[in-house]
């Protein structure tokens, strides 16, 4: 495993949480970084994105919801998820280059 993610769990929702992605030394975080998740039975979606020098984008569903960033520091890279809907349960993957992590599962209770 390239990329260890981490900090998913069962909340209610309207709660929050924050997953963490560390790298490895030689996989920088400085490259395009992506937040994507996967439902069960559904295709794995892109939920946010850094490229370069910090452009990010989400999608739409959890806009002003959901913040990504990163540490060059740490060489982690993170997603804070606030507002949590039922909707979004699902596992959440990180993708840094060309390396995706394990997955960490996300249940969001109504």
């Amino acid at each position: 495993v390239q990329l260890q993610a981490s900090g998913g769990g069962l909340v209610q929702a309207g709660g929050s949480l924050r997953l963490s992605c560390a790298a490895p030394k030689r996989i920088s975080v400085t490259n395009r970084v992506y937040w994507y998740r996967q439902a069960p039975g559904e295709d794995r979606e892109l939920v946010a994105s850094m490229i370069g020098g910090g452009y990010i984008d989400y999608a739409a569903s959890v806009k002003g919801r959901f913040t990504i960033s990163r540490s060059v520091a740490e060489n982690t890279v993170s997603l804070q998820m606030n507002s949590l809907k039922p909707e979004d349960t699902g596992r959440y993957y990180c993708h840094v280059g060309q390396y995706w992590g394990q997955g960490t599962l996300v249940t969001v209770s109504s």
